[in-house]
């Protein structure tokens, strides 16, 4: 595709408040101060989101069930007739938020990185985050059923799966027989982690990220047909490799890369979603700025030879920590900095 004259799709990664420890967390949440707006700078910031007229806003974090006042960001972004969608952990999840938000969102995806206990739990790293993703699910699906049921609007529910090392003996057990479970699942996405926050470290690049030929065949079209036709005929199966994200030179430059902004919990604006680095925040910079920006760092000298060498999955972790390293604030810097290598579960 061209590059378009605005972002199409939002991430915002609402707050870094979170219950899990995962291993890959791209945001280091839970590990670092939360950095979540007040509710009036949160409405105003949402209202910001909305003047850059993307046509689809995801919601993120930590764990954005978290924020009190998510249901009235949410209504904010629907009555601008922006799609939203929400990702959870599960682990707050409570009925009054469920009915809060059952007509006003248009996506609540729980993200499941395990057939089984042992596995997810291992890769969330607390112990019973199965147990809460699973019952959450459960009671998500129930609420679907009976709106449906009743003639009301309600979200589409699916499964949002990070396929790494530690897992990808499953991806076929979550087609078959988890996506089952939920009679009212309408998707499953399975994605390649990608190295981006904890997931860019050495230790994990080597152990934990998809080998290439992991990752080459979640790209591979016929893998996917596969995979679909194991799970039941409701159940949408979306499978990528993510190499979009890594806006290599070469693939931009063909049309190959996500025309979306990152956004922080205090509005801060990430130029290149798996990267650190902003180029303003939306609570006090134009909206055409803020893309002009971002679109002009894919570009950058830098950013150009860190990523051209960069083919495997090792050598796109290694680039991905010299551009935090090089467009990372001081604060970003010392931060990566404590990180802990990964040696292993």
């Amino acid at each position: 595709m061209n590059i378009p004259d605005k972002p199409l799709e939002v991430i915002w990664d609402i707050t870094y408040a979170c219950p899990l420890r995962c291993s890959h967390c791209y945001s280091e949440s839970g590990r670092r101060p939360a950095r979540r707006l007040g509710r009036s700078d949160l409405l105003r910031a949402a209202r910001a989101i909305c003047a850059l007229g993307p046509y689809g806003v995801s919601i993120a974090g930590g764990e954005p069930l978290s924020i009190p006042d998510v249901a009235e960001v949410v209504r904010i972004f629907s009555a601008a007739g922006i799609s939203t969608s929400l990702n959870t952990s599960g682990w707050t999840l409570r009925a009054e938020q469920i009915e809060q938000l059952a007509g006003t969102l248009d996506r609540v995806s729980v993200s499941l990185d395990g057939a089984t206990a042992e596995v997810h739990d291992r890769i969330r790293g607390r112990a019973g985050s199965f147990h809460r993703a699973t019952g959450a699910l459960e009671r998500l699906d129930d609420t679907v059923r009976r709106r449906r049921d009743a003639g009301r609007d309600v979200f589409s529910l699916g499964i949002d799966f990070t396929a790494v090392r530690s897992n990808f003996h499953q991806v076929e057990w979550m087609c078959a027989e988890v996506a089952a479970r939920y009679p009212a699942l309408e998707y499953l996405a399975i994605g390649a982690a990608v190295p981006e926050g904890l997931a860019s470290r050495a230790g994990f690049a080597r152990r934990e990220l998809l080998s290439d030929a992991e990752a080459a065949l979640l790209g591979d079209r016929a893998h996917g047909v596969r995979l679909q036709a194991l799970a039941p005929a409701t159940v949408q199966v979306s499978v990528t490799d993510n190499l979009a994200l890594k806006m290599h030179p070469e693939l931009v430059r063909a049309g190959v890369f996500l025309p979306v902004l990152q956004i922080e919990p205090d509005g801060e604006v990430r130029a290149m979603p798996a990267y650190e680095g902003t180029v303003g925040n939306v609570l006090c910079d134009a909206p055409h700025d803020l893309w002009r920006r971002a679109v002009a760092r894919w570009h950058h000298p830098f950013v150009v030879a860190a990523l051209e060498p960069a083919r495997t999955m090792e050598q796109w972790a290694a680039a991905v920590r010299a551009i935090d390293h090089r467009f990372g604030t001081a604060e970003d810097r010392a931060r990566i900095a404590r990180r802990p290598e990964f040696t292993g579960y």
